[in-house]
């Protein structure tokens, strides 16, 4: 089946939750506490995506890619987040068994397409784990330059890690 993308809906929170929680689950180990981690995440991602999608606003885009079985991947960008570097990727997540197949690429074409039509001077950012270098690779072979760094945290349930700061001065450069 083909994979959709579109603008998340308060019907999406618990698949958007599910896929968060899993990601985290799979890639943020030794910077998030394992008993967070292993405990109940899901209902801590449901209450917060639940709280996002509820309100609608224009200083936020979140996209989520679906197929028939629902939700498989996921931008949240918040506009306007930072004066010198734009808008925040805050989340992209794809579902595990996609990674690599495009639906991450997509996701970011679209979020940069978000930010041009919603603040056409604004650049993009996001913050990387220093530990994914999996995600480091994405992003830098999408054109993102590893500007600087900073410890990040406390993260939900505890723990720090230093995070890496990736920048596209012109987003469209992912289109």
């Amino acid at each position: 089946m083909a994979i959709a993308l579109r603008r998340a809906t308060p019907g999406d929170v618990e698949g958007i939750a599910l896929l968060h929680a899993d990601s985290w689950r799979r890639n943020y180990r030794g910077a998030y506490r394992d008993s967070y981690l292993d405990g109940d995440v899901l209902s801590d991602r449901i209450a917060v995506w639940g709280e996002r999608l509820s309100a609608p606003s224009a200083g936020f885009a979140t996209t989520v890619a679906v197929d028939g079985g629902g939700v498989v991947g996921l931008a949240h960008t918040i506009f306007d987040e930072d004066p010198e570097w734009g808008a925040l990727l805050d989340n992209l997540h794809v579902a595990h068994g996609l990674k690599g197949t495009g639906v991450g690429r997509r996701l970011m074409a679209e979020t940069a397409a978000a930010v041009l039509a919603a603040r056409p001077r604004n650049g993009l950012y996001l913050w990387v784990l220093e530990q994914n270098r999996a995600a480091q690779g994405f992003y830098a072979a999408r054109g993102g330059e590893h500007v600087d760094g900073r410890l990040a945290g406390p993260f939900p349930g505890g723990g720090r890690a230093y995070a890496l700061r990736y920048v596209w001065r012109d987003p469209a450069t992912l289109l």
